[in-house]
């Protein structure tokens, strides 16, 4: 039995030794409201993240299928601003608790489902995570073929020694794997340190886009057809389709909508996750898929066809011969947006993943561990498989939205006890303290969280290809809105009948607890990440 204690501890994060098995099971050092020394993220560390998350293969796209829906270039472009612009309040208003209290969305949501309650939700973003990390890995694989293939163009030809049903080959497998061996060392940074790395892409992007789109320019001797191409949609049909786009833009956003608290908490100061957030996001999203569209029309000027995907349109680049300049020229974007979809993976994935598995597993998993465990599930799960039938992987994110948004939809924060916080009581499990509620759970918000679900089901079975009458559509058309909706009012009303401790009439942000985080200095704090237990809690509940 001592030998099997002795490898158990080997496995866990640093710890006080004196914690209880349930202590253990809701707290660790990561888990902790963030410290003043690592709050370090300003208002331009926020406009560069949220540059470098938007400037990746899939918003260069999005507005493809809006364009093939029968939609004009600008009605398109119009439902990106829409979109994203309703997504940025949404994501501030439920970033604001991080900003305010500096602790992490698994944290936040114990306020609204409780001690044990939250771990379900946390479950549910950490599989998210977990997949998108996968398959934007797998894009960012293209991203190698192509680079490689600006270097030495033998590698396109290169032997198959993979079996068919692996589903891919040697050649998209070998450039697959090291993009993600790439990514793995900036997974090792904190993520008040990681901040730097996004600031990279900012300025390397910009860039390589703006050179992209003057080449085929060029190129095409024109801007090309796109742009002078009417919509074949009109009256409602039009707005139908335009509501559809803009709703799918706002599911894209729906997962950093609902962890928004965990780079909130490292804001330096409450203002900093705001204003910058709230611009930046509809600004980027807008800039990044106008360049696509006007890439992508040129496209259609030189080969006859729109090519939207821009690694594509670069391998095309290195078809007949190229010179040594157009190769060096694909090599350069290419490897700009290898760099892009890198850091789209950290920022959006691996972080997030990382401080879920900590609150689900806080005794042996921190949030570097769980951002390893990420990259680990997305090299397992053979994210190729999924991308080879768009349509089915479309259908599971739609339904994932609808989880999401019925999550974030129990607005514990600000219609129940309206900014009032008590942050020792996020790491209590005694009963009577304010996040206890009915051993651990809040049913309440359970409550609410399927109504929201529930209201949008008969639409989802539609988009599975069953026949629903049209009002299910529609309502699984507004998924976000009819499931966030939903599960808020039903929670407000519950609430109403059955009030929770703490709940307030006025709105004020305030901790009435008191707590201040035990002190400890950041040499001391880096020395227990980098050499002892990669950066485990050896703060415990008694101390707190």
């Amino acid at each position: 039995m001592g030998l099997l204690n002795r490898i158990v501890q080997s496995f866990e994060v640093t710890h006080d030794s004196n914690l209880t098995i349930t202590e253990q099971l809701v707290a660790n050092y990561d888990l902790l409201p963030v410290e003043p020394e690592k709050r370090t993220w300003r208002a331009y560390n926020y406009i560069a993240f949220w540059t470098a998350d938007t400037f990746n293969i899939n918003m260069w796209m999005i507005v493809s299928s809006m364009i093939q829906l029968g939609m004009s270039w600008w009605q398109a472009w119009i439902c990106v601003w829409l979109g994203y612009g309703v997504a940025a309040p949404f994501l501030v208003l439920n970033a604001r608790p991080g900003a305010i209290f500096h602790v992490m969305f698994p944290i936040v949501n114990r306020t609204s489902f409780g001690m044990f309650g939250s771990l379900w939700c946390v479950f549910n973003r950490a599989a998210m995570a977990c997949i998108w990390y996968g398959v934007q890995a797998s894009i960012g694989g293209s991203c190698v073929l192509v680079m490689l293939r600006a270097m030495w163009p033998s590698i396109y030809d290169l032997p198959n020694s993979m079996s068919a049903s692996s589903g891919t080959d040697t050649r998209d497998y070998l450039c697959f794997f090291l993009f993600w061996l790439i990514s793995l060392p900036i997974i090792w940074f904190p993520v008040h340190k990681v901040r730097h790395f996004f600031l990279v892409t900012p300025i390397l992007m910009p860039i390589a886009s703006i050179t992209f789109l003057i080449w085929c320019i060029v190129k095409a001797h024109g801007i090309g057809p796109i742009l002078h191409q009417p919509s074949t949609l009109h009256g409602s049909k039009l707005g139908w389709a335009m509501v559809v786009s803009s709703m799918s833009c706002i599911s894209n956003e729906v997962t950093l909508i609902t962890n928004a608290p965990d780079f909130a908490s490292r804001a330096r100061t409450s203002s900093a996750a705001l204003y910058p957030q709230l611009f930046a996001i509809p600004l980027s999203a807008a800039f990044v898929s106008l360049i696509g569209i006007l890439v992508s029309s040129s496209s259609q000027a030189i080969y006859g066809t729109a090519i939207w995907s821009p690694i594509d349109l670069l391998g095309n680049f290195l078809n007949d011969n190229p010179s040594r300049a157009t190769r060096f020229g694909v090599w350069f974007i290419s490897a700009s947006f290898m760099l892009a979809q890198v850091t789209t993976n950290i920022c959006a994935n691996s972080v997030s993943a990382g401080c879920d598995l900590t609150a689900l597993f806080p005794r042996f998993i921190n949030i570097r561990r769980g951002g390893y465990i990420a990259a680990t599930v997305g090299l397992a799960m053979c994210p190729w498989n999924l991308l080879k039938n768009s349509n089915e992987f479309t259908s599971y994110l739609s339904a994932y939205s609808v989880f999401l948004s019925s999550i974030a939809g129990v607005m514990e924060y600000y219609i129940v006890r309206k900014g009032h916080y008590n942050v020792k009581d996020l790491y209590n499990t005694t009963k009577g303290s304010w996040y206890w509620y009915t051993y651990g759970i809040n049913f309440r918000a359970y409550t609410a969280y399927i109504s929201g679900i529930l209201i949008n089901v008969v639409g989802f079975a539609g988009a599975t290809g069953r026949t629903v009458p049209l009002a299910a559509t529609r309502i699984y058309e507004l998924s976000f809105f009819t499931g966030f909706g939903v599960s808020a009012i039903v929670y407000w009303a519950l609430n109403r009948v059955f009030p929770v401790i703490g709940a307030a009439n006025t709105f004020e942000e305030i901790d009435v607890s008191g707590y201040e985080r035990p002190a400890r200095s950041l040499r001391d704090v880096e020395e227990v990440d980098d050499e002892t237990k990669d950066g485990g809690s050896d703060h415990s509940a008694s101390k707190r």
